[in-house]
């Protein structure tokens, strides 16, 4: 018997590569295994810099209480009402995206005026982090194609990814 379930055969993210697309906005409704819930002070102006900033829909909102953001499958946020937190977390929350939407989500937050930074990780992602008007500390990461003489390469290695069943790093 395999106890192991194969969560790649629902997951949206597409396997990492130069021709990697990102999947559709998904607009079916499911049991939510896992979503982020953010008060804001503002729902109109939150709306916006999650439509406008970071791509996410309006699912459908409650007026004047709450409004289900998503992206991707599995990427639901709710915004609801409320006092945000009066500083920002040093928790992040992740999405995760392609290499080609860094630039453009670069670009649409620069243009609301969000300051988003962006670094490459050591264990082969491009991310992108951006604070948003809840004070949430937002990051897509984008996984890079992998290349295995590249430092991050060697260090995925190390830990054991990209070690084929035969032992060899194929």
């Amino acid at each position: 018997m395999n106890d192991i379930f194969d969560a790649f055969k629902i997951s949206p993210v597409p396997a990492p590569g130069p021709d990697a697309v990102a999947p559709p906005v998904y607009r079916g409704i499911y049991g939510m295994p896992m979503f982020v819930t953010l008060p804001t002070a503002d729902l109109t102006a939150s709306v916006d810099f999650w439509t406008r900033g970071l791509g996410f829909i309006e699912l459908f909102g409650i007026p004047g209480q709450m409004v289900h953001m998503r992206r991707w499958a599995f990427q639901d946020v709710l915004l609801v009402v409320g006092e945000p937190a009066p500083e920002t977390s040093p928790v992040r929350v992740s999405f995760a995206c392609v290499l080609d939407q860094i630039e453009p989500l670069m670009s649409s937050l620069r243009a609301l005026g969000a300051a988003p930074e962006m670094l490459d990780t050591p264990w082969n992602t491009r991310d992108v982090e951006v604070v948003t008007p809840e004070n949430a500390r937002v990051l897509f990461t984008a996984a890079k194609v992998f290349d295995p003489a590249s430092a991050e390469g060697r260090n995925l290695r190390s830990v054991g990814i990209g070690i084929d069943e035969d032992g060899s790093h194929g």
